[in-house]
């Protein structure tokens, strides 16, 4: 019988081969039972390394290393690395508990069909390990003919196992990979996928395990083995894709990471050109493979590892002798390299703690579209691997035993084409690695852009619900989106319930209104001008706030607007006053107070009056100081969305002293003055505490460059987390933001866009916890620009609040809106031909 078996697997027919597929007897959440042994599963979390710095790149491969030699040494582990294209049906589910303000639906529904349109695929990391053996209880095929084999297991055993799996996974989630056990319906999901079958999947009893048919229906499907293929038939018997499982013979002695060693990690990055039936045909060129990988493994125990290394040193150094004997002492030099390397590896696995590490990769690549198509995607896969020096090959005349190996629950078949390495070069390929950022729930902004893809989440009003910052930086030249990008969040977060107050200076947020309006929002566009006149009225920003806040703040918006010659005389005096009356004599207002002063009989009270008047009259004077038309409403704290334009204001230097204000500095900095009042008594107001709000403020260096904004956004920055208040602000300049030490301390979330100059760039890259220097710098200037040079509008790199950064781009879910927030010159015209009843159909 031995002999027979030895035959056989020298035709490369062994039992391992011709070994009946896993016949499964339970799933649970964390467990996979076959009739032979127990596997435990557990989804392995991504980890975001395409930004990572090499330091701590180094501290996380080290971990992991760690956790190979000695959380898992001896066991039998397979890894599995899955893709699926993102499910957009469960973002509108998400809808309801995201969104409460105006036609949210439609605001989620334009966002699933964006979603449909993109097609992101998603990976998926599963670690299966072995735990247990189940002896000999695999039904003879008498019983299978009598129809008397049982597949039942005890709820004792499976509780057994349950706590072996629990215990395992204790000391994994502590690793890099912050494992979590699998649930009943993700392992459910990965054994019926491998047939390609719509079927609905099997719901786990009231105790979580799916067993009995339920389980049966996972393995109805029907494959055909061909010698290059599989073919996989639909339940009509109909091919239904094609697949091919690919083998990894060879790979060069070293391997660099970053770089080629990362070979499990660039599976992400395979492309190829499909061919087009149609020559007209317009679609995308370059199309993902999403190759997936099967790698078993096992980690050497040291004193086995040991015990092979010196078999295989003492081998190399009897074939040197038996050569040196019958080859007038010529010795080969591979007999005697490969004895130094075994000598040479024995004392670094004694003095260095190497360990070894033996494993079968297998890589799987399917197509629904035909066979042709499974070969170009086949191509790529062995072009991208032979450019790393790899070698890929189709495992010829062995599709059924290599597809049946991939399998969960299955076992090694085809053990001659290993690999023997050690655990830096399994843990090197980084097969956890790429990249993520963002929130983990939360409304969807835009996707990934890096060597993994996926959507990104980022919710702007969270940062007080999870005790943290508040504020949220915009960064980069102008016309590379970024003020867009604010404009979505702040549509976000007004979809959430939040009040939402922006500062406009260059008078370029108005779409932002419009395409609230469009989708039921409270929404509002103030302006400076006759139209808006006293809108921005302190006594009607301040009056829920009471009269005691207004008797201080307007007499010193109004002494900042009086001209220099009145205030040196005392014009403060009388205005006290005048303010002192109006508030006694009831529902007070701004333009009263100057109508009092004109009618008085003290002669610098008089004249200070018409010199208000005169300047209530202008653009800016009106909105803070003028007589309001009827029926104009004010801002008011409640959910919506509240723009204030105030173009062609100029704000004077930090350093500029007051007496030297020109007059239009004068009235930008009292209508200012009025802005900032309101924006920070809404955030304090006591009534407002458990309410979201909003304070944007766009081309921020506006009010970095004088003292009053610098101590607004420091102010707003420093109580947001307190007051449920979060600051977004959009800027140019990365250095004078860098220099605002209160806000930088409570950054939350930053967006960089692209910046020319290096003292900008190495700002940014302070910003975004990236490492300085020229490859960064490199990073930062080409982050807007596609490959052949053209401007890519909303393209970034985004730092989250868990200070992981990656790039990622913006997405506006429709045409019709981004014609909206379309913030060029063209602006105006743009939303004029877009049909308004048709936005987001």
């Amino acid at each position: 019988m031995k002999i027979a078996q030895g035959v056989t697997r020298l035709l490369g027919v062994g039992n391992e081969r011709t070994a009946q597929p896993p016949r499964y007897v339970a799933i649970a959440d964390g467990l996979l039972v076959t009739e032979t042994h127990a596997e435990a599963w557990f989804l392995l979390d991504s980890s975001n390394t395409d930004l990572m710095s090499v330091e701590a790149r180094d501290a996380e491969h080290d971990e992991v290393c760690a956790t190979l030699a000695k959380t898992l040494a001896g066991m039998d582990c397979h890894l599995r690395i899955l893709w699926t294209t993102l499910q957009a049906e469960s973002y509108r589910a998400e809808g309801a508990e995201l969104f409460c303000a105006g036609a949210w639906k439609e605001w989620v529904e334009d966002r699933v069909e964006r979603l449909d349109q993109l097609a992101l695929p998603a990976r998926h990391l599963l670690l299966g390990v072995r735990i247990a053996e189940r002896g000999n209880q695999t039904p003879t095929r008498l019983h299978d003919a009598l129809g008397i084999g049982t597949t039942a297991i005890s709820n004792r055993e499976l509780a057994r196992l349950d706590a072996i799996m629990r215990r395992l996974g204790r000391r994994l989630e502590s690793s890099p990979w912050r494992a979590q056990e699998a649930t009943a319906e993700m392992l459910s999901w990965m054994i019926a996928r491998e047939q390609h079958r719509d079927t609905p999947l099997p719901t786990p009893n009231s105790a979580g395990v799916v067993t009995g048919a339920r389980l049966h229906q996972l393995t109805r499907g029907r494959v055909l083995p061909y010698s290059d293929h599989l073919e996989i038939l639909d339940a009509a018997g109909n091919p239904a894709s094609w697949v091919a499982v690919l083998t990894m013979p060879t790979f060069p002695e070293e391997l660099e990471s970053p770089g080629h060693g990362e070979w499990l990690r660039t599976l992400a990055e395979i492309s190829y050109v499909p061919e087009l039936d149609d020559a007209d045909d317009i679609g995308p060129m370059d199309l993902p493979v999403n190759a997936e990988a099967s790698v078993r493994f096992r980690v050497v125990p040291k004193k086995e590892a040991l015990k092979r290394v010196e078999e295989a040193r003492r081998l190399a150094k009897e074939q040197r002798q038996s050569a040196a004997k019958h080859s007038a002492e010529e010795t080969s030099l591979d007999n005697e390299e490969t004895e130094g390397q075994m000598a040479e590896l024995a004392r670094s696995m004694r003095r260095e703690d190497v360990t070894l590490v033996q494993d079968h990769p297998r890589l799987i690549v399917a197509s629904d579209v035909s066979l042709e198509d499974l070969h170009a995607r086949v191509d790529a896969v062995v072009g991208h691997f032979g450019g790393m020096g790899i070698d890929v090959l189709v495992g010829e005349d062995e599709q059924r035993e290599l597809w049946l190996e991939c399998q969960p629950g299955d076992r090694l078949r085809v053990d001659d084409l290993g690999h023997v390495r050690d655990v830096d070069g399994l843990a090197g390929s980084w097969f956890w690695g790429g990249a993520k950022v963002g929130d983990e729930r939360g409304p969807i902004i835009g996707y990934l852009t890096g060597t993994t893809s996926g959507p990104v989440r980022a919710d702007v009003t969270a940062g007080s619900e999870r005790g943290d910052a508040t504020t949220t930086a915009f960064i980069g030249k102008s016309g590379r989106g970024k003020t867009t990008a604010m404009m979505l969040s702040m549509l976000d977060a007004a979809f959430r319930g939040a009040a939402v107050f922006a500062l406009d200076f260059k008078g370029d947020l108005g779409g932002v209104t419009v395409a609230a309006q469009h989708y039921g929002l409270n929404s509002h566009l103030v302006s400076t001008g006759a139209e808006y006149a006293g809108v921005a009225d302190m006594f009607g920003l301040l009056d829920r706030e009471g009269s005691e806040r207004a008797q201080i703040e307007v007499p010193a918006q109004l002494g900042i607007a009086v001209p220099p010659h009145l205030r040196a005389r005392g014009a403060e005096v009388p205005i006290q006053q005048a303010v002192n009356q109006v508030i006694t004599d009831g529902e007070p207002a701004t333009w009263k107070v100057i109508d009092l002063l004109r009618r008085s009989g003290d002669d610098l009270a008089r004249k200070t009056g018409e010199a208000l008047y005169e300047l209530s009259q202008t653009a800016l004077g009106q909105v803070f100081m003028g007589r309001p038309s009827t029926g104009q409403a004010l801002l008011r704290p409640e959910p919506g969305i509240w723009v204030v334009q105030m173009p062609g204001i100029s704000l004077p230097l930090a350093e500029t002293a007051r007496e030297d204000w020109n007059v239009l500095e004068r009235m930008s900095v009292a209508l200012m003055h009025s802005m900032l009042a309101y924006g920070i008594t809404t955030a304090g107001r006591a009534d407002l505490r458990g309410m979201r709000k909003v304070v944007a403020v766009p081309e921020v260096h506006v009010l970095t460059a004088t003292r009053e904004g610098a101590s607004f956004l420091d102010y707003v920055a420093r109580v947001g987390r307190a007051l449920s208040t979060a600051l977004l602000v959009d800027t140019q300049d990365c250095e004078a933001l860098l220099r605002l030490i209160g806000v930088v301390e409570q950054l939350s979330a930053v967006y960089g866009f692209q910046l020319i100059t290096e003292s900008q760039q190495d700002a940014l890259a302070t910003l975004l916890k990236l490492p300085p220097g020229p490859h960064t710098r490199r990073l930062i200037r080409s982050i807007g620009l596609t490959r052949d040079g053209k401007i890519r509008h909303g393209h970034c790199i985004h730092l989250d609040w868990r200070e992981r950064s990656a790039t990622m781009q913006w997405d506006i879910p429709s045409l019709e809106l981004m014609q909206m927030l379309d913030t060029t010159p063209r602006a105006d015209d743009t939303r004029g031909e877009v049909d308004m009843t048709k936005v987001g159909q």
